[in-house]
């Protein structure tokens, strides 16, 4: 699966809704965890500030890498996200979209360099 990286830093980051555990099967309630670290994760969603115009993204985070001080509006910084295309067939019909994952969300803006 191609993960690309995504560049933030002429971008404003504002949290409009507070970090949830992700849920991987709604039926059952299984918690989604990393793959690799076995660690829980975590969505929150942002709204995301950039040339102009604006749009709403949905991230998963590991745990450990929510910072604290999280409030609704706060301006965000994200360590290493990337984005997943993915695509899936349910009851013949085909869903897609991009999956964003972050390795931490910290409150404050990106230095500039």
């Amino acid at each position: 699966m191609r993960v690309i990286p995504v560049d933030t830093s002429a971008a404003t980051l504002l949290v409009t809704k507070l970090p949830e555990v992700k849920v991987r099967d709604r039926q059952t309630g299984e918690v989604a965890v990393d793959p690799v670290t076995n660690e829980r994760l975590m969505t929150l969603e942002l709204v995301f500030i950039a040339e102009g115009g604006s749009d709403m993204i949905k991230v998963t985070v590991p745990e450990k890498g929510i910072g604290d001080g999280l409030a609704m509006g706060a301006p965000v910084f994200l360590s290493g996200l990337v984005a997943r295309p993915w695509e899936s067939e349910f009851g013949g019909r085909t869903r897609h979209g991009i999956a964003f994952r972050a390795d931490a969300v910290m409150v404050g803006a990106a230095a500039q360099g």
